[in-house]
């Protein structure tokens, strides 16, 4: 378990046991952070993680309560934690990913033009701040790459495998650390890899970047 997962038990915990009820504002993050032995960084994480399937409420210069916890927000709390841990077809989507997109990756690098590849540089570099705007960007680059393989099957059946996996992505980049710039050192290589016309390369490094996602994601589903 993550220093953040840990940091996200102790709160849920916290939560169950009545220390945090409905509607109270949480302590002051260094105090919290203290309290829980953890990081302020890993605890802001944390918060990030628990507001994003609405167990927290961040007001922007208020503070962070514990959500109303109404039977609505608690479903949909409920069902995107169920789909994240205990759903293999996410998993299953990204193997299908795994054995599709090196190959759409390979087929870019020889039909791609020169115009293509240089929107695809702007996809590489997030323009947004939230985790929301970077997975948005993510979703781009990969589309874009399937549009660029000259096989409208293929960019389809892509485009379809991304959708039912935005959930996962929007957590990895909320619970694992330097998971965001990680993914656009492996964008930056995939740009390279195509820009050198190496359908070889370009196969190897998109591989590469998502059996990496495949691998977080069953550790953190394990």
């Amino acid at each position: 378990m993550s220093v953040t997962d840990d940091a996200i038990a102790k709160i849920k915990s916290m939560i169950v046991s009545g220390e945090l009820e409905p509607g109270s504002r949480l302590p002051r993050e260094a105090d919290l952070a203290a309290a829980l032995g953890v990081s302020r960084n890993s605890l802001r994480e944390a918060v990030r993680a628990l507001s994003l399937v609405r167990i927290l409420d961040v007001r922007q210069g208020d503070g962070t309560y514990v959500a109303s916890l109404e039977p609505n927000s608690l479903l949909d709390a409920m069902s995107f934690l169920l789909e994240f841990h205990q759903d293999d077809s996410v998993l299953d989507i990204l193997g299908v990913r795994r054995i599709l997109e090196p190959a759409a990756t390979a087929l870019a690098a020889r039909h791609m033009t020169d115009a293509e590849l240089v929107h695809l540089r702007t996809l590489v570099e997030p323009g947004g701040t939230t985790v929301a705007d970077l997975v948005a960007v993510d979703l781009s680059f990969h589309a874009a790459i399937a549009a660029a393989s000259g096989n409208k099957v293929l960019a389809s059946l892509l485009d379809s495998l991304s959708m039912p996996t935005t959930r996962a992505r929007l957590w990895r980049g909320v619970t694992e650390e330097g998971a965001f710039d990680r993914t656009i050192a492996e964008h930056r290589g995939i740009c390279d890899a195509l820009a050198a016309r190496d359908p070889e390369l370009a196969h190897a490094r998109a591989l590469a970047h998502v059996a990496g996602v495949m691998e977080w994601l069953a550790r953190a589903a394990g």
